[in-house]
């Protein structure tokens, strides 16, 4: 065995492995730490061994459960030579949270997005663009983007621990603009004894109707020595998880709502088109001010329901003391099931200008880039009536269930060895990571018919014609006071239909199908190898150099179409001939918030029979068609999902990575300064179709860059450490965002996005400087100050369509106004409803040519009294952890520009209501779901065997896209909406009957905190509402 010196690391290595010495784990910190604890290298020497044993000088912090992960998760951070922040289980499969998102919200500086109330989406330092590792493996996607395996695809429960690096090092893999996520399985060989855990529990949400699901994990570890002298282990863990979560999501469009004062002189057009409106017959309802009226309805419920597997396994086989090798398994499947549903009033804007609100309230729009947008009056209460007259089927009601999964099997392997001697360390390994995703769906939509209003175009007898339109008017109710989007049908209304109208499959018909069956298949194969050589230097420690390969594809198809987009009756079929497919939608949207206008009442095409069986569906609906084409000599819409010429594209990726690095220690200053170069090759594939010949195109490019990386530690003081770090990096664009193949939908409203295989990589310069006080045992107060420049930014360019004199887009596909030709569109109110195609808004990313400047403030402190046993006895169980965030960013030339409605809606504000003299409003693109300022307050008691814990978390207000029921820019006024400030309350309870059981409940969204969102800025146009659950989770752990 060879001699080695104690130095800094190796203290703390002895220091964390003490920690789990002694007759049972369960007295000391948790096994599941283990899976941070210094990897088997760690313990190598900083200098070469000199034949001197020297005695090792080992503080032995002895602490259990939540303190215990926490004080070795500070230990660690200590140590690093770069900022890396620790997160660390508090047992098997006990992380903070039961979502790994949620888990990494408990860190300064992140913030998370949610889906339906689950954690999905991670934002570290206001940034999407994060590098996601398993055991310093890559991991692939679902889909078309960079950052690596979904966090919703991989249960806490197998995870022992989290590093998130900051600061990068030159052996750190590019690719990040906010930060590096490693997430630590358990190594077997750093067990001290057998391993053997089973938890189980039960979910249940506030909002859902399926009741508790189950979540089920376990792990068994051990290892041996063998006769040779060397040692062997394997530790396997896995889980199983059943999740469902639900929220409510309303939005009202009154973007396209603006009627224009009686006073006002309103022109429309240019040119020979320009006309003058008359008041009296264009907007009768006019009053001597201009307000936004209601121009869309839509009451989204968001139902996800998840099924997951894990399985993480390790073997590490130790010949001897200088020798090791590993083998890593990680196996994930996930289906994650989507039966969601939207009721809209649609047709709405064709009785703007009839209907005239009962009350209204005074939006202000504030400003943007300096400029003040004004105020303008917005309905708040009312009813919209049908004017048959006006329009004789509008407004009308539609039934729509999205009904989809996504079903995604994701692999990660990893094998390699260790070896070093005296000056020397070596480290290899081959990893592998893989997703295959399938994204089935059949989202269907009925028109209600009112048998309380007409038909249009009937003949002399009262029978449809061939212009019969397939919907009718239906009468609505809104109220949208309160900071709350209320609607439903009004009962009260001559031309209401009865609850059991809405219920009746004769009052349904179908207008279209949409059928999908994409897929996406993302691998990464990577070799690296990684040495160090120890110096005898007062100064520099060691050298590090190294060698990253890897291999990175990404496939895509597309395939989708679409039975009907009817626009008429003689095509769609009656519900009377699928009604063994249509059952009654959810009736619950009110129980969230107690409302009393809510669409309850209405059908809705089976989604449990659409997911296990869409086939035998298609083909009742088929069947549907033709025997109503038989009766009416109409069309019937048969599927065809054989994939289009257009249909795949592919994406072939080979980097090579150097980096040198060397580590230095000079009295209280160490760190490491180094460079890291990659070179990139990249091959897209594509088919291009030219007067109907189809021809292969493959797009070729390569690219390198050169990242100097640099990091200074000073300790001080025995308890103050002074960080410093500086470095490159770059994020290469979502696959996604380089395809340019086509998918076309159906919505007139929805803009149409095309990829950019122009896209260069994002540069990013980072600079980091903090100050942390450990002032007492397991306690920290820290300030840190970071800036980045962002160059070549990925932002979003909207080009919008035109509309004529009259509200309508152009018909030809040229679209020499403005906006993309799109096929398959079947116009509603910006073109004729008996044609088909239009243009339409695009949307695409290109690089900003400006630099994005982004700076911030992080403070942290953790703090517990368990030192004041004595004094406090059983309140010394008592501890607080805390951290703050303040960020900004500035810079950048990309903007978002007004749309149509946007610019109408602005210029009247200013008493401009002529077309040719309008002007356009913008706003810097900057960065999305980015909050200036977020918090994180946790206490927590742990003593006689009871833990406990409450977190409140909050973010400021903050820009996104992600909106309800797919809103589009085009439709929120040209910008991304505005998602308010808002708090979230997580508690969790626990108590250890006796060394083996524990039993315990968890919290989350305990005060049902809600989403709301407006258009433009934080607190004008009310556009949208998020309703959540709460989730509460209880069961039972036991050890042996």
């Amino acid at each position: 065995m060879k001699n080695i010196i104690t130095t800094r690391k190796t203290k703390l290595a002895a220091t964390v492995q003490q920690l789990f010495t002694g007759k049972s784990i369960r007295n000391n910190l948790s096994v599941a730490c283990l899976g941070l604890a210094l990897p088997f290298a760690a313990v190598a020497a900083d200098e070469p061994a000199n034949g001197v044993q020297k005695e090792a000088e080992i503080e032995v912090i002895s602490v259990t459960g939540m303190r215990g992960s926490l004080t070795s998760a500070l230990a660690q951070k200590r140590d690093t030579d770069n900022l890396t922040e620790v997160i660390m289980a508090t047992d098997i499969g006990k992380l903070p949270d039961q979502n790994l998102a949620e888990v990494l919200e408990n860190v300064t500086g992140i913030q998370i997005t949610r889906t339906a109330g689950i954690g999905t989406g991670v934002q570290i330092r206001g940034s999407n663009a994060n590098r996601v590792e398993i055991n310093g493996a890559s991991t692939v996607g679902s889909g078309a983007g960079r950052n690596g395996m979904n966090f919703e695809d991989l249960s806490a429960a197998i995870i022992a621990g989290v590093e998130i690096t900051k600061a990068p090092e030159a052996k750190t893999t590019e690719g990040s603009i906010g930060g590096t996520i490693n997430l630590r399985t358990i190594r077997p060989l750093e067990l001290t004894e057998t391993l053997g855990s089973l938890r189980v529990q039960g979910e249940d949400s506030s909002l859902t109707t399926d009741g508790v699901q189950p979540r089920i994990s376990g792990a068994y570890g051990d290892n041996w020595q063998l006769d040779s002298g060397g040692k062997v282990g394997f530790v396997v863990s896995g889980s199983f998880t059943k999740q469902e979560a639900t929220s409510f999501r309303p939005r009202v469009d009154r973007d396209g709502g603006l009627v224009e004062n009686a006073s006002a002189d309103v022109y429309r057009g240019f040119g020979d088109d320009r006309q003058l409106e008359n008041v009296a017959t264009d907007r009768p309802v006019a009053q001597n001010f201009d307000f936004l009226g209601i121009q869309f309805l839509n009451q989204e419920l968001e139902n996800f329901e998840y099924e997951t597997t894990n399985l993480a396994t390790t073997f590490e086989y130790a010949p001897n003391d200088n020798m090791k090798f590993f083998v890593d398994a990680i196996i994930t499947s996930q289906e994650r099931r989507q039966e969601s549903t939207r009721v809209q009033a649609s047709g709405v804007g064709s009785v703007l200008n009839y209907n005239l609100p009962d009350t209204f309230e005074t939006v202000n729009f504030g400003s943007l880039d300096g400029v003040n947008l004004g105020s303008i009056q917005a309905a708040t209460t009312g009813t919209i009536q049908p004017f048959l007259n006006v329009h004789d089927s509008d407004p009308n009601l539609r039934f729509n269930s999205d009904t989809g999964a996504r079903v995604t099997d994701t692999e990660v392997f990893r094998i390699g060895g260790e070896w070093q001697d005296d000056n020397l360390f070596i480290s290899a390994e081959v990893s592998y990571a893989s997703s295959e995703t399938s994204t089935p769906s059949l989202n269907s939509q009925l028109n209600f018919i009112n048998p309380n209003t007409p038909l249009s175009d009937l003949d002399a007898d009262g029978n449809i014609t061939s212009d019969t339109d397939n919907d009718n008017a239906v009468p609505f109710a809104y109220d949208l006071t309160g900071n709350s989007l209320a609607f439903g049908i009004d009962f009260d209304s001559p031309f209401a239909p009865s609850v059991d109208d809405l219920l009746d499959y004769n009052n349904v018909v179908l207008d279209q199908v949409d059928i999908s069956q994409n897929t996406n298949e993302n691998s990464d194969t990577a070799f690296r190898v990684d040495s160090t050589y120890y110096i005898d230097d007062n100064i520099v420690t060691s050298v590090d150099f190294g060698y990253r390969y890897n291999k990175t594809k990404h496939s895509a198809v597309t395939i989708s179409d679409r039975i009907g987009g009817f626009s008429k009756m003689i095509d769609s079929p009656n519900g009377a001939l699928f009604q063994e497919l249509l059952v009654p939608g959810p009736s619950h949207f009110g129980d969230a918030d107690g409302r009393e206008l809510a669409l309850r009442n209405f059908l809705i095409i089976d989604p449990d029979r659409a997911f296990n069986d869409p086939d035998g569906v298609i083909e009742i609906l088929e069947q549907a068609m033709l025997e109503n084409a038989a009766v009416t000599g109409g069309s019937p819409s048969l599927p065809d999902l054989t994939p289009s010429d257009t249909a795949a594209f592919d994406i072939e990726e080979e980097s090579h990575a150097l980096y040198a690095q060397a580590n230095f220690e000079y009295e209280m200053i160490r760190g490491n300064f180094g460079v890291r170069h990659v070179s990139t090759d990249i091959a897209s594939t594509g088919n291009t179709v030219s007067n109907n010949v189809v021809t292969p195109v493959t797009t070729t490019a390569d690219y390198s860059y050169t990242l100097p990386r640099l990091n200074l530690v000073a300790d001080v003081t025995d308890d103050i450490v002074v960080r410093l770090g500086w470095g490159k990096d770059i994020l290469r664009p979502n696959f996604g965002d380089l395809n340019t193949s086509v998918s076309f939908g159906t919505n007139e409203n929805q803009a149409l996005e095309l990829g950019n295989a122009g896209l260069e990589p994002e540069e990013v310069t980072s600079f980091d400087i903090s100050a942390e006080w450990y002032f007492a045992e397991a306690a920290v107060v820290s300030i840190g100050y970071f800036k980045k420049d962002r160059n070549n930014l990925f932002v979003t360019a909207l080009d919008s369509a035109a509309l004529d004199g009259n509200g309508l887009r152009d018909t030809n596909p040229a679209c020499s106004g403005g906006g993309i030709w799109n096929p398959s569109v079947q116009p509603i109110l910006l073109g004729d409803p008996n044609s088909e195609g239009l243009c339409v808004d695009r949307q695409s990313k290109f690089n900003d040519s400006a630099t994005v400047t982004q700076s911030g403030i992080e403070l942290a402190f953790q703090y517990d009294l368990s030192s004041f046993e004595d004094d406090l006895g059983w309140a010394s169980g008592f501890g607080v952890v805390a951290n703050y965030t303040i960020q900004d960013y500035s810079g950048g030339s990309a903007t978002y520009t007004s749309a149509t409605r946007g610019t109408d809606i602005f210029n009247a504000i200013n008493g401009i209501y002529d077309d040719q003299e309008f002007v356009t409003y913008s706003s810097d693109q900057g960065l999305l779901d980015f909050s200036e300022n977020a918090y994180n307050f946790a206490v927590y008691y742990e003593k006689y065997g009871l833990s406990a814990r409450l977190r409140y978390t909050w973010r400021e207000a903050y820009r996104t896209e992600d909106t309800a029921a797919g809103a589009s820019l085009n439709s929120t006024l040209g910008f991304p909406v505005v998602t308010h400030d808002r708090g979230q309350l997580n508690a969790s309870i626990s108590y250890d009957v006796n060394d083996q059981l524990n039993l315990g409940v968890e919290a989350v969204n305990l005060t049902e905190s809600d989403i709301t969102q407006s258009c433009v800025n934080e607190g004008a146009l009310l556009c949208a509402q998020g309703i959540t659950d709460r989730r509460i989770t209880f069961g039972a752990s036991y050890r042996f």
